[in-house]
């Protein structure tokens, strides 16, 4: 799934462009990936489109941001760190951020590694349509550790 999605990014530039439903998943088709692929992949895109029931979120930048013992089960240290790091670099706000978690708590059971959640914070931002800095979409795209369950696309 999450290849299908780094595709998806790579491929439509900007959101707008990208085919909804039937369409896209004829693409993704004719692209080689597998139908349990795309049938993933469109159902996380789904939450993605629609307004996720987020928290309200205090404006002070000084709020700190204490995560559900379910959230901690799936983001380990090194991905809470790097959504702290992306949000004092001023890349997400905190609802952006809010949003992130929420559509990585959509996935499947399963922990995430930095290198998924990487995916899934580009995906949101691309949803969002924001520009990236050139440096954050470097580190955004780098792939760093490995997939600890081969067996999840």
């Amino acid at each position: 799934m999450f290849d299908i999605l780094v595709y998806l990014f790579e491929n439509y530039v900007h959101v707008r462009a990208c085919p909804e439903g039937d369409q896209l998943a004829r693409k993704l088709s004719a692209a080689g990936f597998e139908n349990e692929e795309i049938s993933e992949a469109l159902a996380w895109l789904e939450g993605l489109r629609r307004e996720p029931e987020l928290p309200e979120i205090s404006p002070d930048s000084d709020s700190v941001r204490i995560f559900a013992s379910e959230e901690l089960n799936r983001l380990d240290a090194d991905c809470r760190g790097f959504l702290a790091f992306l949000e004092d670099a001023g890349v997400l706000d905190a609802l952006t951020r809010e949003m992130i978690i929420e559509r990585a708590m959509a996935l499947p059971d399963h922990r995430l590694t930095r290198s998924r959640l990487k995916v899934i914070v580009l995906m949101v931002l691309w949803r969002q349509e924001q520009s990236i800095d050139t440096l954050i979409l470097d580190e955004l795209l780098t792939e760093e550790d490995e997939d600890p369950d081969p067996t999840f696309h």
